[in-house]
C-alpha cells in the first residue's frame, strides 16, 4: 500500500532528559497520559547511555551528527534509559503507540534487548515501535567496549539477532560476531513478525539496504529530514535498488512549528505544511511541542494539536 493512502499519524517526542536534575520525573508520566487521552498517535523517546566531553561532535555529519546541531545538555545532563521509560509509560497509557527515536541498539547485547522489547510489547499489548540508529558519539561505543568504526555492522548484527529471536521458535544464528543454535525465548512479541523496526539515517545505500532487509519505517536524518520530498524520492530509488519495496515503509516527516509574535505555536500556520508532507509520502508527522508539567495544561496543548492536525488530514 503506498504511504500516501495510509491515514497520517501525529507523533511527538516525550522529553526524558534535562540539563540538570529536575527533582523528579512524574511529569513524564503525566504528559504521556495526557497525550494518550488527547489522541496523539505516537510518543517517542531518545537515547544516550553515557557522554564523553566532545559534544561538538553532534554537529559533525561525518560522524553521524547533524550539521549545525547542538547537543541539548552538557555531559552531566540527566538522560533516562528509553526502554525502561517506555515500560513505565506503557503501564499508565492504553492507546498511544510508543517508540524510540532513536535507540542506539548496538550498545546492548542483542539477546537481552530482544527479551526486553518482547516483554514490553506483550505488556503494552503490541504498541511498541523500535527506532534505531548508529549515533554520533565515539565515547558511548568506547564505554561499551565496541568499535565506533564498526557501528553500522554492529547495528546490522543486532537487528538480525532480534528478528531471529522474535520469529523463530527454536532459534539458530551465525555470523562473524555470534553463533547459537537450539535457543528458545518466550514470550514472542504480540505484533506479527516482531516489534516493527524504524531505521534512522540519511538517504544513502547503507541505510537503504538496512531498510530493505528489516525496516518497517524510515526516520530521515540530515538533509533528508530537512527536505522530505527530495529525501523520500532519493530513498525510494535506493531502497528499490537494494531489492526492497519503499511502498511498504512508513516515513517520518518533521513538522516545524510556526510561532506567533508571543512565541507560542500558531497551530493553523504550522499545520498548513502537513498536506505537502503527506503528499510527499510522509505517514508519521512529528511535531515538537513544548508542554507544561501540569497534567491538565498538557492535555490542552496536546488536544489543540490533535484537533488542528485532524482538520487538515
Amino acid at each position: 500500500m503506498p504511504p500516501g493512502t495510509r491515514t497520517p499519524q501525529l507523533s511527538t517526542t516525550l522529553v526524558t532528559f534535562a540539563p540538570d536534575d529536575p527533582g523528579g520525573w512524574q511529569h513524564v508520566l503525566d504528559r504521556a497520559q495526557a497525550a494518550d487521552r488527547a489522541g496523539i498517535d505516537r510518543l517517542v523517546v531518545s537515547d544516550h547511555v553515557v557522554f564523553g566531553e566532545n559534544l561538538d561532535a553532534y554537529g559533525d555529519p561525518r560522524l553521524g551528527g547533524s550539521a549545525g546541531g547542538r547537543q541539548p545538555t552538557g555531559p552531566d545532563g540527566h538522560w533516562l534509559e528509553p526502554v525502561t521509560v517506555l515500560a513505565a509509560v506503557a503501564a499508565v497509557t492504553s492507546r498511544v503507540r510508543l517508540g524510540t527515536a532513536v535507540l542506539l541498539a548496538a550498545l546492548r547485547r542483542p539477546v537481552v534487548l530482544a527479551k526486553a522489547l518482547a516483554t514490553l510489547d506483550v505488556l503494552s499489548e503490541g504498541r511498541i515501535d523500535l527506532g534505531v540508529g548508529v549515533g554520533w558519539q565515539r565515547e558511548e561505543y568506547d564505554a561499551a567496549g565496541l568499535a565506533f568504526e564498526e557501528r553500522g555492522r554492529l547495528l546490522d548484527h543486532t537487528l538480525a539477532v532480534l528478528r531471529t529471536i522474535w520469529r523463530e521458535q527454536r532459534a539458530g544464528f551465525t555470523d562473524d560476531h555470534l553463533t547459537f543454535d537450539g535457543i528458545h525465548a518466550m514470550p514472542k512479541p504480540v505484533q506479527p513478525g516482531g516489534v516493527p523496526i524504524w531505521v534512522s539515517g540519511t538517504a544513502n545505500p547503507r541505510v537503504a539496504r538496512r531498510l530493505a532487509r528489516v525496516g518497517s519505517g524510515w526516520i530521515p536524518w540530515g538533509p533528508a529530514a530537512a527536505d522530505s520530498a527530495g529525501g523520500i524520492a532519493e530513498m525510494r530509488r535506493l531502497v528499490e535498488d537494494a531489492g526492497g519495496s519503499f511502498d511498504d515503509l512508513q516515513v517520518v516527516g518533521n513538522l516545524r512549528p510556526v510561532r506567533g509574535g508571543d512565541r507560542t505555536i500558531d497551530l493553523d500556520a504550522t499545520m498548513a505544511a502537513v498536506p505537502d508532507l503527506v503528499a510527499a509520502g510522509v505517514t508519521d508527522v512529528r511535531l515538537p511541542l513544548q508542554v507544561p508539567r501540569d497534567a491538565s495544561a498538557a492535555f490542552e496543548v496536546y488536544s489543540r494539536a490533535v484537533t488542528a492536525f485532524r482538520a487538515v488530514t
